[in-house]
Formats: structure tokens, sequence, C-alpha cells
């Protein structure tokens, strides 16, 4: 059996440029949540360009398109840094920033141990989500589909541990 990891993209659409006052809220705070995720158990890595995130990366046609990638240990690992953390209280104020997108926004995937993320994997994955819903390829918290492994073994979710076993 393999042993994975989570990844997971997240995208978002800002309202101003980030020099721009109406971002200072979310600028503000982008080295305090990236320490957070460094230092939370379960984190492995995080996509960061030359100001150590990924705020200044653009892989859209669209230039106020912000992509965010990361991967962990496991689905719950992420859960609790996105929702039990104080990452939270940016999600709760994230239209303060972010334009509300009508498409899919966010895309988790399986990863074997060692693997990083391309963000040409990250729009794939983005994209498949879209197109298919979830699958295997790229699935949500609210749907995680697990390796073809795991069913075949006929491990159920709660037993599951991808990689903190091995």
């Amino acid at each position: 059996m393999g042993c994975y990891n989570i990844a997971q993209v997240n995208i978002g659409r800002i309202r101003a440029e980030l020099d721009d006052p109406v971002m200072a809220g979310f600028v503000n705070r982008l080295d305090e949540i990236n320490a957070l995720a460094d230092g939370t158990p379960g984190f492995v890595w995080r996509l960061a360009g030359t100001e150590n995130n990924a705020t200044y990366l653009r892989p859209f046609d669209d230039s106020w398109m912000l992509l965010n990638m990361s991967v962990w240990e496991s689905v719950e690992h992420l859960r609790r840094f996105v929702y039990e953390t104080s990452h939270r209280e940016l999600l709760k104020q994230r239209h303060e920033w972010f334009e509300k997108l009508t498409d899919v926004y966010a895309a988790l995937w399986w990863v074997p141990v060692g693997h990083v993320p391309s963000v040409v994997e990250a729009k794939q994955r983005l994209a498949h989500l879209k197109k298919n819903g979830p699958t295997q390829f790229a699935f949500t918290f609210k749907t995680v589909v697990l390796p073809d492994e795991q069913f075949q073994r006929g491990i159920d979710w709660g037993a599951f541990r991808p990689c903190s076993a091995v």
C-alpha cells in the first residue's frame, strides 16, 4: 500500500491590488498565518514565492486571481488548520478582500509522500473538479474520496491513516 499526503489548492480574485488599503487586513496577516501553518501539526509544504507567500505569483490570465497551495499529512490535519485555528478568522472576513466566486475555488487530492505539486497540476485539479465533480482526481472537504487502494482493502474513512501510521 502506498503512503499519501493531501494536497490542497484554493484560489480567489482580489478586490484591489495588494498594496491598496482595501487589502491591508489580508496582507498584514499573511506572515502570521503562514507561520501558523508552518508550525501546525501535520503541515508538510506550502507554495511560497520571493515574499515567503504565494500572493505575488499570478498563474492565471486574470492577474487579480491568486492561488495558494499546501500539502498536509492528512485531511484531518488540514481541516483542523483551516477551521480550528486563527485561519478561521480570515475565512470569515474573506469577502472583504476577495470577490465571491461562482466556480470551483478549492480542490483536494492525494499525493505520494515527498511529492511537491506544481501550479499546473493544481490548475488541472480545479478544472477537473469543476467539470466532473468530486472524484479521486480532485475532491472537496465535503466529499473526501479515498485512493483506490483504500477502497480495494475496504478501509473506511474513520480508520484511514494516510501516512501517520506508516
